[in-house]
């Protein structure tokens, strides 16, 4: 694990952290940049630093250190799953995030050192949204597809993946016939119980916490959390 201590992985709009966790139990020095702490359309790269805000002395870590980006920008303005919203889809709203996170990547990837440079200033970048939305009307079709159910997670989220990585392995053909409640099921208690169990979840203290979803909008928090099987697969081929 000693010999990850000096890659810097930063996970944009991470959330709770589950598309990072296999980096960080691995050693690596994970940076996750999400809300509320920070703001991704507020990240500046200036003098080889990347840093928050206007004041280039909240420096978050010098750019030639970044060893690889996770990217989950929110799908909020482009999920298909937007039927009752309160408030009209905004398009340009949402690309606003996915242009933050990849102008960090861009920024990144334009600091070769030298005009005959083969190899990547980043080891790897994966920005992920779902399938079922409207991200690919702007980056394209994606450079990987697959459902949490491929990687063991029995469950159906059909998600979409653009950048520069290596493919992990499915480790799962064949669908089966009968899938467990995704977890954003909250009508299956059992279901609930086990979220409380979950370590991306662990602040939680009450089932009534959990079942207040809607004010406190947890729902969306589960929508987003990266499968653990994916994680993983995806940790192993791209290290």
């Amino acid at each position: 694990m000693g010999r990850n201590k000096n890659k810097i992985i930063l996970d944009l709009c991470g959330g709770t952290g589950a598309w990072s966790r296999p980096y960080k139990d691995a050693g690596y020095d994970v940076r996750n940049i999400t809300s509320p702490e920070y703001d991704v359309r507020n990240i500046n790269i200036f003098e080889g630093w990347l840093y928050d805000g206007k004041d280039p002395q909240n420096r978050i870590c010098k750019i030639e250190d970044v060893y690889g980006i996770l990217a989950a920008p929110p799908c909020t303005m482009f999920s298909d799953a937007r039927t009752h919203a309160k408030t009209p889809r905004n398009l340009k709203i949402g690309m606003d995030i996915v242009k933050a996170c990849l102008d960090i990547i861009y920024e990144i990837q334009f600091k070769i050192k030298s005009d005959q440079q083969k190899y990547s200033p980043l080891k790897f970048w994966a920005l992920e949204n779902p399938w079922y939305g409207r991200t690919k009307w702007f980056l394209g079709y994606p450079t990987y597809i697959f459902n949490p159910w491929e990687f063991g997670d029995m469950y159906k989220k059909k998600t979409a993946l653009w950048g520069y990585f290596n493919p992990p392995i499915k480790t799962v053909i064949l669908a089966p016939d009968k899938m467990k409640p995704s977890p954003v099921d909250l009508q299956h208690p059992m279901k609930k119980f086990d979220m409380l169990l979950m370590p991306e979840l662990k602040e939680l203290k009450s089932r009534s916490m959990l079942e207040d979803w809607k004010k406190t909008g947890l729902r969306q928090t589960l929508r987003s959390i990266t499968p653990k099987g994916f994680a993983e697969a995806f940790f192993k081929a791209n290290q």
